[in-house]
Formats: C-alpha cells, structure tokens, sequence
C-alpha cells in the first residue's frame, strides 16, 4: 500500500507540475497575442485565437447575428474538450483563472468553504441571461466573458497607465546625463514593441480596470471565486462536463476520511457528504486533491462515477426565472434603442454597421488595442446601455488613419468586416462640420488651413474659400476659410485631431448614414472623384 501510495502521489505530482506549466505557458502566449498585436494587417487575425476558441463568444455572436461565423467556430474544439476531460480548460487554460490562482490569498484558502447553495447557480444565471440576451439580438453581458474581460481591461486600462507611468519614469531619468541613451533606448523598444501607439486613457477604461480589479479581489473571499459562482463560460462547460468522460474518481476503501482533498480543493467540489467525490461541474482537473491524499485514494480516469444531485444545482423555477428576467432585459434594452435616436457624435469603425455591430462585436478590445493613433476607444455614455463598451472612433482622441485597416482584420467575429485598404477608404464614417463660431479663420480672419492640410482624400473634401479681407494697418490680405464638400469627406477625423482651436475643436465629424451616403455618391459617380 505504502508504494503503491507513493508511486500514486508521484503521479500526481507531475500532473500538477505539468498543470502549472500550461497554466504559465498559455498565460504567457495570451499575454504575447495581446501586447504584439501589430502590423501588417494580414498578420494580425491570428492574434485573436483566444477569442476564437471561446465557445461562449462564439455562440452568444452567432445567435445575435442568425448566422454561422466561421471565424468563431473553433469554440466547438473546447466544447469537445469539455466533453472528454470536464472542466479541465478552467483549471489548465483560462488566462484569467491562472492570474486567480496567483491572487489567491492564504486566509482565503484556509476559509475555502463554500458560500450558500444558491451562489453557485449565478453563473448558470448568467449564461441565461447572456443566451437570451444574444437571441433577441444584444451582446451587452458579454462583457462578463473572462477572456474578453481580462483582454479589455488589459488593452483599455493596464497598458494606458503603464503607458504614463513609463512616460513620468523616462522624463525624469532622462534628466540624468549618464542615462539618456539607455532610456531613450528603452522607451523606444518598449512603445515599438509592448505598448499602443497612441495609448489614451478614458473614464470608460478606468470602469474596466475596476472591473478586473474585484474579479481578482474576489479571491480574498474563496479561492476562484470568480469561476465558482459568477463566470458564465464556467456555467456553460459545467454543462458540457455533466457527461465527460475523464473525471475524479475515489476508492473508497483506501479512503480514511481524513478531509484534505476538500481543503485543497480550488473551487470547493469535493464534498464529505459525498464520500469525497467531486461533482464533475465544479472539478477543474486541477490535481490537487490527487497530489495531497495520503492513501492515493484518488485518481482520474475514464471509469465515469455518478453525477449525482448536489444542493446548488439549477432548478427549473431558477431557469425559468432567469429566462423571464433575460428577456425583460433584452426587451428593455431594445426598446431604450428604439426610443432613443443615435448620437450625432456617435462614429463607428469604417464599414461597422450598427445593427451588425451591435449583434457580433463582443467587446474584446483588439480593435482598440490595433488601431494606430488611438482613435477607437470603448463606448459608454454615448452608446447607450446595449452598445457598452462597443468601439467609437473619438477623432479629437484620435483620427481613422487612411492607410489602415487593421481593425477589420483584428476583429475575431466580423463586427468590424475585413476590407482591403481601397475598400476601407471608401466607408464613410460621418461627416466634417465646420463650426464657424469657434473655426479661427472665420470668427477671428486669422489664416489657419490645417483642416485642410491634413486632409488625406485625394482631391481634398476640405476647400478653401478665399475672400479678401480689409485692414488698417496692412491693407487687404487674402483669407483663407475652409468649406467641407460633403460629397468627398469620408469623416475620418484627420481634421478634428489636428484642429489647433483649444477644447472642442473648430471641425468636427457628425454621424452620417453610411449605406445612403455612399449609395449616393454612387448615383451621381462621386466615388471615381475620391
């Protein structure tokens, strides 16, 4: 028995290993796909294979948008996975449950008793409402999805401030002499490499970084208490995993009851009550409760054990009261839509209409974190409750660079369609309306033609309109005004960004029917001007 134990937890002690190193490995690759999220465009689709294996973005996306997407059909390869080995992308994949792991604190440990029976049916929940949600056509609660939660905040939130904070740190050791070629090195190689080119940090990423923050917060309460009770990718592998194959297994001979499996356990599964079995939905396949047991009496195979009732197992009444509430929700949600009109101010990425966006962008972020000058940035008070944290191009942020199209290509769902750059300079995102109260040339006759110089359209949809204006001291002098010609802007906000008028700039794009504008220009053969 003694070396039959022993050879049993040396096993177990390299499955553990072996987990902890695809925890790190797929940790570092998620980190890796995010931060070198670069050009050239053709090279940026493969950055979003997290994305892509997600099943419940990719579920949620084709429900919203009535139609198979190829871009997100790998899902189905961790769907199968779940159905052979459980929960096992939970405790050997997921980024996010890595960094929970990492966050776990000591007291939460030894405290990691379950909460209350009904905790554990939030995440089931959850995945309701966000089914629900997808089939009446909002996406909203993907914002709780754990990859495109921590992709988000990192791409909003973490990478701005380290942005400043690297900025504060170079300005002030670059006063030192001896230093400045290795800091103006280091800067270089890091803002070339890690950072955005235009990292902007905006009251929405702060609501980001405050979300990823109480999910690692969390485990100050039980360990993975994020994955116990509110993630609902969780709730649908623990659907999967209800008939997997590989699960943890007991004998209960060898078993002397002495309860260590239960407190090493991760995520509370192993119950007493339960002769130390793990209910199949919670288990993660972590190993621990295999690595510490003095008599090897556990193990993993393929001998199935009985699922089982357990206490926190979602009832109809709860299903049924979910179902309800998502579709209140889902109601609400589109009716404040209806009622509300679209933002003048509200611009979205070239070719993004609203109502496909709104159906398949699952506010991942990569398009914010590719985008150039920094000019796509999270919605959330102009976009309304369902379009939260949706892209908007923010052109006094920043401006539609006219020799990109990264975000097409970056997008994993097709929210944002991949278009070749003669297409992309084609869309039509809103158009420049002079404001000739603010505009320095017009309220002030001072010259200034930088709207004009910066516009990148061939043919130039800024004019200058010249006049001759009298003065005391000189004579007259030649004025010139800018004037847009609403048939050429393409609205890419080249001119708001550069506007030199201080606050709101003297230019700014307003929002513009994209289908009718361009099936105008079409009928009266503008696009051949472009």
């Amino acid at each position: 028995m003694a070396v039959g134990t022993t050879t049993a937890r040396s096993r177990a002690g390299r499955a553990r290993r072996w987990r902890r190193a695809s925890q790190a490995a797929f940790l570092l690759l998620f980190l890796y796909l995010l931060l070198w999220t670069r050009q050239p465009a053709p090279q940026l689709a493969k950055h979003a294979l997290f994305f892509r294996l997600d099943p419940l973005t990719g579920l949620a996306t084709m429900l919203a948008a009535r139609r198979w997407i190829g871009g997100v059909a790998l899902g189905l390869v961790t769907i199968l996975l779940a159905l052979l080995t459980g929960r096992s992308w939970c405790g050997w994949v997921c980024p996010l449950g890595t960094l929970l792991d990492l966050f776990t604190f000591r007291r939460a440990r030894a405290h990691s008793r379950d909460l209350p029976a009904p905790w554990r049916s939030v995440k089931y929940g959850l995945l309701t409402l966000i089914v629900v949600g997808a089939l009446a056509g909002s996406l909203t609660l993907l914002v709780l999805d754990p990859l495109t939660l921590l992709a988000r905040a990192l791409t909003a939130a973490v990478l701005p401030i380290s942005d400043a904070l690297l900025e504060g740190a170079a300005r002030t050791l670059y006063g030192v002499a001896p230093l400045r070629g290795a800091v103006s090195t280091v800067d270089a190689f890091i803002r070339r490499t890690v950072l955005p080119a235009q990292p902007a940090l905006v009251t929405a990423n702060l609501a980001l970084a405050a979300l990823l923050l109480l999910v690692l917060a969390s485990s100050a309460i039980r360990t993975r208490f994020w994955c116990r009770y509110l993630c609902p990718l969780s709730g649908l592998l623990a659907l999967c995993a209800r008939v997997s194959v590989v699960r943890q297994r007991v004998d209960a001979a060898a078993c002397i009851h002495c309860g260590r499996c239960a407190r090493a356990c991760p995520t509370g599964a192993i119950i007493a009550e339960h002769g130390y079995v793990a209910d199949v939905t919670e288990c993660t396949a972590c190993q621990e409760c295999v690595a510490i047991c003095p008599t090897g009496a556990i193990s993993f195979g393929q001998r199935p054990s009985a699922t089982g009732v357990w206490p926190y197992d979602p009832s109809r009444r709860q299903l049924l009261l979910s179902l309800v509430i998502a579709a209140l929700g889902a109601a609400l949600l589109r009716g404040a839509r209806t009622l509300a009109a679209p933002s003048r101010w509200l611009l979205r990425p070239p070719g993004a209409g609203e109502e496909t966006l709104l159906a398949q962008c699952i506010r991942c972020g990569q398009c914010v974190k590719v985008c150039p000058t920094g000019a796509l940035q999270p919605g959330l008070v102009t976009t309304g409750p369902e379009a939260l944290w949706t892209p908007v191009l923010t052109p006094r942020q920043g401006y539609c660079d006219y020799g990109c199209s990264a975000c097409g290509e970056a997008c994993p769902t097709g929210a944002i369609p991949p278009l070749e750059l003669a297409q992309k300079r084609e869309m039509v995102l809103g158009v420049a309306v002079v404001d000739r109260t603010r505009c320095l040339a017009w309220a002030r006759q001072q010259v200034c033609i930088v709207c004009e110089e910066m516009c990148p359209v061939p043919n130039k949809a800024i004019l200058l309109d010249d006049i001759e204006i009298a003065t005391p001291q000189s004579g007259t002098f030649l004025l010139r005004r800018p004037v847009v010609n609403e048939q050429r802007c393409i609205g890419c906000g080249s001119c708001e960004f550069h506007c030199p008028v201080e606050g709101p700039a003297a230019i700014q794009v307003q929002r513009a029917e994209v289908a009718g504008t361009i099936a105008h220009r079409q009928a009266v053969g503008s696009h051949g001007a472009l």
